[in-house]
């Protein structure tokens, strides 16, 4: 049996990514929330920490870094934008209720 290799993802961090994992890595965050942060694999952030990457980047301040993770996994992702898609519809139809009352 051959086995294929998945496409790639075409996601590549920048030099401005990785001075926001270098600071996410030195406020204590795990590998694995960052990877899902910038939806990549966990080796290209082992990577920036080991310094085999974006050696001469510095971290990023910590007001310039997001929210602490674990974050949402895309089945969770997925829920939230179906909810959201809900509302909206239900927004849609509350609006022309009302227009067709004035």
């Amino acid at each position: 049996m051959t086995r294929k290799r998945a496409p790639s993802s075409g996601i590549r961090l920048t030099a401005a990514d990785a001075a926001i994992v270098k600071g996410m890595l030195a406020r204590g965050d795990r590998q694995h929330d960052i990877a899902s942060w910038f939806g990549v694999n966990g080796g290209r952030i082992a990577n920036v920490a080991t310094g085999d990457s974006f050696p001469h980047v510095a971290a990023a301040p910590t007001s310039d870094l997001p929210a602490p993770g674990p974050y949402l996994s895309g089945q969770s992702a997925h829920a939230a934008v179906a909810a959201l898609a809900e509302a909206r519809a239900a927004l849609a139809q509350a609006q022309l209720s009302i227009q067709s009352k004035i």
